[in-house]
Formats: structure tokens, C-alpha cells, sequence
């Protein structure tokens, strides 16, 4: 009898084993290419404009033109969520991780290389645009797989409080890289920083990646991929990729797209636009200022687990509806915070933004997830996420700077961030509550519609 028992006791136990396992490479690469990515965000605004772009007319305009070479990873972004879901969804999600991450990698450490504009010329800025361009294009394809990987590895019932972990692992890789500029800053003379210093920061993304490629290599596919991998060598009709996606479920993908709207607007006003609007707006020092968004990192990890598990708990559309409108309203009483140059006031108004964003950041992999089959599930997730940051996170730092130089004021921002938030609300409501579904029934749903409705 006691024979007998034995599997069935400890098989909870290899699932929380491999689980874990999943969970810890799909954050160990999720920590570095985030790292690198947002590396370029702090140093778009601390570098960049004064070593590798030509000198503009008022410090301003050399961040916008940072930023604007910024935004040319999240143009990118659209292309590697399709390049590479399309391989994930044929070749699996493992690979697709390998690869995504050895390329970030070689592009930041080649962007620790770049000689300077009054080395090179324009050919500086060049080579930044296209570097940052492949960067994009991996993390394009990192998100979709690196969520997919736990997510569908996750038990049905507890899917957001897992896949909430290669989530927080984006606060952790901006914070290496917050701490990483933050010491060099303040360790070495403005001279030294802008010679050199900063570049210390890009080559150490190789250590980094070392690591996380092997810890890649240690985890297999889901059985749900291995499943629909079989049934798509079975049946032709079964497709997979881009192409598939936008015509089986165009509207799924329409709020996903909602629903990442407001929150990648919200993390990049808080993030980079505040290391602006503090320094060159406020007059505050480098190394005080990335201080305080090294806390806030801290903070937005732990909140971002606690709403992974609200989220299992109370299910996807009333969290998310929360964070949604509270967020709405963080820049009309957030920015009078940042104006008082009161430590402890600008780190709560940080710090609650971020909150705020966890609310809907958390919950993003698993509502993603149960929105699509498995056999089309990296493309679909990934085109909803990736998409939307063309028009929403890369944009929002050039607009909130631009106005800030050309009204002086925090306002617009406020209310940029407002309508963002009213447009995210109305894609929870047109969605659907997806709180414990089975990834399983949902494949079968696929299949059955498929025959009601074939290629």
C-alpha cells in the first residue's frame, strides 16, 4: 500500500521541483535582457545626449534626440514578437530563449564599444540606432517566451501567482542597471563617468549573460507545447504564427494591446521620464536621483509577486481595472510630490506609481496566456505586448519631454497619462474573466473551432 502511495505523494513535489526550475531560467534571462534594455533608458538620459549625439541647443533637445535612439528598440520590438514567436510557436520556447538572449547580449556590449561622436561623427549615432535596434529586436521575442515558459508549466489556479515572478524580474534587471550607473556615477568625476565609466556598465551585460544562457539550458518544453507541436505535425490545418493569429483572433489581440497600453505608458513616465524631470527639471544630483529608483525597484518587485497572487485569488479583471484607473491619476498628484524636493515624498510618489503599474503588470502573462491556444500562443501574446509599446512606451518619454521644454509644465503629462488610463479601462471590461482556466480546454476549444471553421 505504502508502494503504491509513493508516486502520487511525491510527484507534487518533482512538479514544484521543475516548476522552479522553469521559474529561475525564465528570470535569470528575463533579469538581463531587461538589464541591458534598460541600461540604454538610464543612460539615454545621462549619457548618450553628450558622447554619442551631436550637442543640441539646450540640454532638453539632447534627450529628446536620446530618447528618439531609444525609442528605435520598442519600433524593433513588433518585428522580434513576430520573427520570433513565429519560431517559438514551430520550434519551441527554450531555443527561441537561447538565442534571444546571446543576441541582446552582443549588441550591449558592442554598444560599450562605440566610439564617440567627436571620435566618429554621425557615424556614432549610427551605430547606436542600429545596435539598439537589435536589441529590440531580441526582446521582441524574450517577454512571449520567457512568461509561456512558466506559464504553461503553471497549475491552472495559481498560473498569475507564477508566471508574477519573470515579471518581477524586470524591476531587478533595472535595478542592476539603476545601481550599476548610480555607483559609477558617484564614484568617479563627471569626466571619468562620460570617458569611460559608462561603459563599464554595457561590458559587464556579458558576465551576465554567460550565466543566464546556462541556466537556460537546464529546463525543457511544456508538455502542452510537446502536445500541440504533435497535433501540428499531424494535422496541416493546425497553423501557427502571426498570419494565424491575427486571423483567428483579431479581437483578442485588439485588447491585449488595450490592455498593455496604459501600463507601458505609466512604467516609462516613471522610470525615465522622472529621472529628467528631477535632474534637468528640479535640479537634482545623478547619483540622489538613481537612488531613489533603485528603492522603488525593490518595492515594485515585492508588489508585483503580492498582485500575482491578489490576481489568482480575486481573479484578473478587478485588479487590473484598479491599477488601470488609480494609475490614471498618479501624475496630477505625483509631480507636486517630485516638486517639493522632499526625499521621503518623491520616493512615496515613485513608489506608488509602481505599485500602481503592478496592479496591471502582474497580471498581463497569465490573462495573455488564456487568451490563446497553445499552437499560436507566442505569437498572439507577443504581438499584443510588443506592438503597443511603439505608440505607448517609446513615445511617452519623448512627449513628456517635450512638453516639459516647451510648457515648462507637468500637466500634459498628467492628462497624456489619464486618457491612457481610461483607454486601458475599457479593454478590461470588454474582457473576458479568465480566473483559473484550463490551457488544456482552451486547445480543445481551438480544435473544435477549427473544424466548425477550417483553413
Amino acid at each position: 500500500m505504502a508502494a503504491d502511495s509513493a508516486p502520487s505523494a511525491s510527484a507534487p513535489a518533482r512538479d514544484q521541483s521543475l516548476l522552479r526550475r522553469v521559474v529561475a531560467a525564465s528570470m535569470a534571462g528575463t533579469v538581463v535582457e531587461w538589464y541591458d534594455f534598460f541600461l540604454y533608458s538610464t543612460a539615454s538620459a545621462l549619457v548618450f545626449s553628450k558622447v554619442l549625439l551631436p550637442q543640441m541647443g539646450n540640454v532638453y533637445d539632447g534627450i529628446i534626440a536620446a530618447f528618439v535612439t531609444y525609442a528605435v528598440g520598442f519600433a524593433a520590438r513588433p518585428l522580434g514578437g513576430i520573427v520570433f514567436g513565429h519560431i517559438g510557436d514551430r520550434l519551441g520556447r527554450k531555443h527561441t530563449l537561447q538565442l534571444t538572449i546571446m543576441l541582446i547580449g552582443v549588441a550591449t556590449v558592442l554598444m560599450g564599444c562605440l566610439p564617440t561622436y567627436q571620435q566618429i561623427g554621425v557615424a556614432a549615432p549610427i551605430a547606436l540606432v542600429l545596435l539598439r535596434f537589435v536589441q529590440g529586436l531580441a526582446l521582441g521575442g524574450e517577454w512571449g517566451g520567457a512568461v509561456l515558459l512558466v506559464g504553461e508549466h503553471a497549475p491552472d489556479d495559481r498560473r498569475a501567482t507564477w508566471t508574477a515572478w519573470p515579471q518581477a524580474a524586470v524591476p531587478v534587471g533595472n535595478l542592476l542597471a539603476t545601481l550599476v550607473m548610480g555607483v559609477m556615477s558617484g564614484v568617479l568625476s563627471e569626466e571619468a563617468f562620460l570617458g569611460w565609466g559608462w561603459r563599464v556598465a554595457f561590458w559587464l551585460s556579458a558576465l551576465v549573460v554567460l550565466v543566464g544562457y546556462w541556466i537556460r539550458t537546464t529546463v525543457s518544453e511544456s508538455p502542452l507545447f510537446e502536445a500541440a507541436r504533435s497535433e501540428q505535425s499531424a494535422e496541416k490545418s493546425a497553423g501557427y504564427g502571426v498570419v494565424e493569429v491575427l486571423r483567428r483572433y483579431p479581437r483578442q489581440v485588439l485588447i491585449g494591446m488595450g490592455l498593455r497600453f496604459a501600463e507601458n505608458i505609466m512604467y516609462y513616465l516613471v522610470v525615465a521620464f522622472s529621472i529628467v524631470y528631477l535632474k534637468e527639471g528640479l535640479g537634482m544630483d545623478t547619483t540622489s536621483v538613481l537612488g531613489l529608483i533603485a528603492i522603488a525597484h525593490v518595492s515594485h518587485f515585492v508588489v508585483i509577486l503580492a498582485a500575482g497572487r491578489a490576481i489568482d485569488a480575486l481573479g484578473r479583471k478587478p485588479v487590473y481595472l484598479a491599477g488601470a484607473i488609480l494609475g490614471g491619476t498618479w501624475g496630477f498628484w505625483a509631480f507636486p510630490l517630485l516638486g517639493t524636493m522632499s526625499t521621503p515624498l518623491i520616493l512615496g510618489a515613485i513608489i506608488v506609481g509602481l505599485a500602481f503599474h503592478a496592479m496591471m503588470y502582474a497580471g498581463q502573462p497569465a490573462i495573455m496566456a488564456e487568451m490563446f491556444p497553445t499552437r499560436t500562443r507566442y505569437s498572439g501574446v507577443s504581438i499584443s505586448y510588443q506592438v503597443t509599446s511603439i505608440f505607448a512606451g517609446s513615445l511617452a518619454p519623448i512627449l513628456a519631454t517635450t512638453w516639459l521644454r516647451d510648457t515648462g509644465s507637468w500637466v500634459p503629462t498628467a492628462v497624456y497619462l489619464l486618457v491612457a488610463g481610461v483607454i486601458t479601462a475599457v479593454a478590461v471590461l470588454m474582457l473576458r474573466e479568465t480566473k483559473g482556466a484550463s490551457l488544456s480546454e482552451l486547445d480543445a476549444a481551438d480544435a473544435a473551432r477549427r473544424e466548425r471553421v477550417p483553413a
